[in-house]
């Protein structure tokens, strides 16, 4: 079987200050235990998985997060019954920063998210290749790693689409952030095709806030708003609050009456949706 070492590949590292870090410790002395049990040594399993044997060391120990594809392997050499391969969903998730996954949690649960963008186009609607991009232009720069990492996190959790019963989105964009070509010009032609898509959706609407449009609460910056099942909300936004999230009901209104102004100022779905197929048609 061709080896693949998978050592230096980045973003699957174990970051030890964040508390996931315990769980893969867990997970690779568990796959430790199962290896030995088995009765092979090392060099023996990763000539049976097709893996380094340096990067076999690594995940046993808790440095690196093992990728799906090799938690399969390892099923399928120690006849595991997938008990091994039920992992993956935890070990790709480890992978993601602790902030990342406490959104993701939070946009799992929603029933209702409503989102209004100024500077970028919002992450659950990005393409990978637009992600990258723009997250590549922060300063101080990621490492590859980091990067990567956060990238991955970011296209997990277009995975909230998918849900049943589905949520319903609501996103308002700043005509600048369809315009700025994030990534060059054809990334970002890529990415106004993915708005087209997405808006397709029959519980997803896209607005577009015209920039000759001066007298909406949104100046301040980002607002989000998500709902519950159990009717509480959280939400967030940039010049109130410290931009930390607050479920507080009296500051969820004052959330919830920006973002119902700014919808109102914005062109409808259909207008929005010609309007980005006209920006498309001129980038």
């Amino acid at each position: 079987m061709e080896r693949n070492d998978g050592v230096d590949e980045p973003g699957w590292d174990v970051d030890p200050e964040d508390e996931i870090s315990a769980v893969v410790e867990m997970v690779g002395q568990h796959l430790k235990l199962r290896r030995e049990t088995a009765g092979l040594r090392v060099a023996e399993f990763a000539e049976a998985i097709g893996y380094g044997e340096d990067l076999i060391r690594k995940i046993e120990r808790g440095a690196r997060i093992p990728r799906p594809e090799y938690l399969d392997r390892v099923d399928e050499a120690l006849g595991a019954g997938g008990l091994v391969s039920a992992l993956k969903k935890e070990m790709r998730e480890a992978r993601y920063p602790k902030k990342v996954r406490e959104l993701a949690k939070l946009e799992e649960r929603a029933v209702e998210l409503g989102m209004y963008s100024n500077h970028n186009i919002h992450g659950l609607l990005q393409t990978e290749e637009y992600a990258r991009a723009l997250l590549g232009t922060r300063r101080p720069a990621y490492t590859d790693g980091v990067l990567e990492r956060l990238v991955a996190a970011r296209m997990a959790r277009r995975s909230v689409f998918e849900q049943l019963p589905a949520p319903e989105f609501s996103f308002v964009q700043e005509e600048v952030t369809l315009r700025r070509p994030v990534g060059g010009t054809m990334v970002l032609r890529r990415q106004l095709e993915r708005l087209l898509e997405v808006g397709e959706l029959r519980n997803v609407e896209i607005q577009v806030m015209p920039t000759s449009c001066g007298d909406h609460p949104g100046t301040g910056g980002r607002i989000q708003v998500l709902k519950f099942g159990d009717g509480t909300a959280m939400g967030r936004t940039d010049d109130e609050f410290a931009g930390r999230p607050v479920s507080d009901p009296r500051q969820i209104r004052i959330l919830e009456l920006r973002y119902g102004i700014i919808r109102a100022r914005a062109l409808t779905p259909r207008e929005s949706r010609a309007f980005i197929e006209q920006v498309l048609g001129e980038t």
